[in-house]
C-alpha cells in the first residue's frame, strides 16, 4: 500500500512513500488566478506541490497528523486544502443535491486525519471534525478517520 504523509505533528516515525512536512514547508497561498484550472489544467502556477501533487494521487492512503490552531485546522493545512483545487475540474456537478467541482482523475486516496490540540468546547471539536469530513467528501476521498493523535494505533508506529 501506497502511504502519503502530511505532518504538523508526531515525532514518531511512519513508513510512508513520500512525506511533506508542513513544519519545514512555508507553502505559498493560493492566488486564486484559476490558472490551474484555465492555463496549466491541473497545475498550479506555484511548482511548491508538485511533487506532492503526484505523490498524493498515486497514493492509497494520505496520513495527516494536523495541529489544531485556533481551535481549527492551521493556516498551513488550510493552505494545502485550497491548493488541492488543481487536482479537479472547473465544472459543477451536483451529488447528494450540492454543487461540487467535478474530479478530474479517476481515483483519490483515503485519508486519516490525526490531530494534536485541544478546543474550547465540545462543539468545536465537533466543527473541526464535521470539516474534515466535509473538506475530503468535496476532494472524493474517503475519510474515515478523524481523531486525536493519541489514538494513532501503536502498531504503526516505527519510532
Amino acid at each position: 500500500m501506497k502511504h502519503v504523509v502530511v505532518r504538523e505533528c508526531g515525532d514518531f516515525d511512519f513508513p510512508c512513500g513520500y512525506e511533506l512536512d508542513l513544519n519545514k514547508t512555508e507553502l505559498k497561498d493560493c492566488l486564486g488566478c484559476w490558472s490551474c484550472w484555465l492555463k496549466t489544467p491541473g497545475r498550479c502556477v506555484h511548482s511548491d506541490l508538485n511533487e506532492f501533487y503526484k505523490a498524493y494521487l498515486a497514493a492509497d492512503k494520505v496520513v495527516i497528523f494536523s495541529k489544531v490552531s485556533h481551535g481549527f485546522v492551521s493556516g498551513n493545512l488550510k493552505t494545502l486544502f485550497d491548493r488541492i483545487i488543481p487536482l479537479y475540474l472547473p465544472y459543477l456537478t451536483f451529488k447528494s443535491g450540492e454543487s461540487m467541482h467535478v474530479p478530474r482523475y479517476e481515483s483519490y486516496p483515503e485519508v486519516e486525519v490525526y490531530y494534536e490540540g485541544e478546543f474550547s468546547t465540545p462543539e468545536d471539536q465537533t466543527l473541526y471534525v464535521e470539516y474534515i469530513h466535509r473538506v475530503f467528501y468535496q476532494f472524493y476521498s474517503t475519510c474515515k478517520v478523524v481523531k486525536p493523535l493519541s489514538e494513532f494505533p501503536v502498531e504503526e508506529r516505527l519510532g
